[in-house]
């Protein structure tokens, strides 16, 4: 398995463009990528960076990270990206866990590095005039070995964790490599594709959904340091984009800009949409526009490429994900361990080369989640049929309502379907009478009463999944990915009487 791939690219595809920057539009051809990465090599070795050695990456997305990233795969190192809108605290947390030897952070985020407690020997800008590009420049030096090998470490990805610190997914080159084997069979990948990504390189959406897979085949990355619903249009109309990736709140901003109406997107072939299941009346806007909107489910710890849904099935099989992509297997257990029939709900279990190799320095946690060859995902899912796939929600989302089970996902997908909303969620709620309740905030684009709520549910759903109360708000709370945070909602919740 091949895992220079910038140097086969620059062997096979050195005038293909690499990299632009989208405020500036800096363009770095898969040569200027590949020798760069040679010379910015040689300067890390000096630094006495070797295989298996962390280093850290406080930055939002730029050239000169992307470089960093292949340049660390050549001395056999592990990037360790870093959401840079953790506290400092948070941050030491990541940055002692993994025992980082070197720190790149970007200058406005000199405050944090100052105030942090363990202190890696080396911190060094990443951007500016004393950053990385220095080495771009001189490129004298080169650094041609490569060490990093199938499966060996080549990013530690730090998931946001409900409870206590988070964890560190440890991605490999395998890893990697197969993600983009199979979502370039998924989308038809070509290296005459073209993408904007603004979802940040701390997460696995920046680096894994497009961004890796795209390098693989030679294509165009299009970087944002943040998410401009009207600055991506624009750039995918600039650069003829053929792809579009989001999450259905980003899908829905973009929509509402004037470039959604004005500009020429008639070369994107279709958005790629995961996170959560998009409304029907989000996509129909899309689908008005002739863009097709493919579903899709992934994980940091898996992929994250997993299930794709044909775009041709989208509105038809509303909900779903659609089916596994080539080399995954898949499994759907009840809580005994037992696979289920279709129709029914269960666990969704993984197996794949696509699995992350554990959890960083925490062997409880990767026990936990891999067991017997297989990754327990978290999330209830149940197949139709046909065998197209649901995610029903996550095991401690699901909430138990007078003896019955109730999956918020499911409750969701009816009421966002309800003309006027724009955004819902679903959480339970501690209930004197049933123990738990459903407690539903929705986000309208036009007022609208609880009543007029309940009773569309009412009309669409079994009387125990109906939530208990409505509480309107203005938005929802969401992650750097766009997913919404329900632990953020259920401290916002207001005490009902509803029994």
């Amino acid at each position: 398995m091949e895992t220079d791939w910038l140097k086969r690219l620059n062997q096979l595809k050195p005038a293909n463009l690499a990299l632009t920057d989208g405020e500036t539009a800096e363009t770095l051809t898969y040569r200027d990528l590949y020798r760069w990465s040679l010379s910015l090599a040689s300067r890390l070795n000096k630094l006495n960076i070797k295989t298996g050695d962390r280093v850290s990456c406080l930055a939002s997305n730029s050239l000169e990270y992307v470089a960093l990233f292949f340049a660390l795969q050549r001395l056999g190192a592990v990037l360790v990206p870093i959401n840079f809108r953790l506290t400092a605290r948070e941050v030491d947390h990541i940055v002692s866990d993994s025992d980082s030897k070197v720190l790149f952070y970007e200058p406005q985020f000199l405050e944090i590095v100052e105030n942090l407690k363990h202190r890696p020997h080396n911190i060094l800008p990443l951007t500016g005039s004393e950053g990385v590009r220095q080495s771009f420049k001189d490129g004298q030096e080169q650094y041609t070995e490569f060490k990093g090998q199938s499966d060996d470490a080549v990013m530690i990805l730090y998931t946001s964790g409900t409870t206590g610190f988070p964890k560190g997914a440890i991605l490999t080159h395998k890893m990697l490599f197969w993600n983009s084997v199979n979502t370039a069979l998924s989308i038809d990948l070509s290296e005459k594709d073209c993408a904007v990504i603004f979802l940040p390189f701390f997460h696995t959406g920046g680096w894994n959904v497009l961004t890796t897979p795209f390098f693989h085949r030679g294509g165009h990355i299009v970087l944002l340091k943040k998410f401009d619903p009207g600055a991506v249009l624009a750039l995918s109309a600039r650069y003829r984009a053929t792809l579009l990736f989001g999450v259905p709140t980003t899908m829905e901003m973009m929509s509402r800009t004037h470039h959604f109406n004005e500009i020429d997107l008639s070369w994107i072939r279709y958005a790629i949409v995961g996170g959560e299941p998009m409304p029907v009346p989000l996509i129909e806007k899309w689908h008005a526009k002739q863009i097709p909107i493919r579903q899709g489910y992934g994980l940091t710890e898996f992929g994250p490429n997993v299930f794709s849904l044909h775009h041709s099935d989208v509105v038809k099989k509303a909900g779903s994900i659609g089916f596994p992509n080539f080399y995954v297997h898949t499994k759907v257990v009840d809580a005994s361990g037992k696979p289920v029939a279709a129709g029914e709900i269960g666990e969704l279990l993984l197996q794949g080369p696509m699995m992350m190799q554990g959890y960083w320095k925490n062997p409880t946690a990767t026990a936990e989640t891999i067991k017997d060859g297989w990754l327990h995902t978290g999330d209830l899912v149940r197949f139709d049929s046909e065998g197209y796939f649901y995610v029903v929600g996550r095991k401690k989302e699901m909430f138990i309502s007078g003896g019955e089970n109730v999956y918020p996902a499911e409750v969701e997908q009816v009421i966002s379907q309800m003309p006027g909303v724009r955004e819902v969620a679903v959480v339970g709620v501690p209930d004197s009478k049933w123990g738990e309740v459903g407690l539903a905030f929705v986000v309208t684009d036009f007022p609208m009463t609880e009543t007029q709520v309940l009773d569309y549910a009412k009309g669409n759903l079994a009387k125990f999944k109906i939530p208990k109360a409505i509480q309107f708000v203005d938005s929802l709370p969401k992650g750097e990915s766009g997913k919404i945070l329900k632990k953020s909602l259920k401290e916002l919740a207001v005490p009902t009487s509803h029994n």
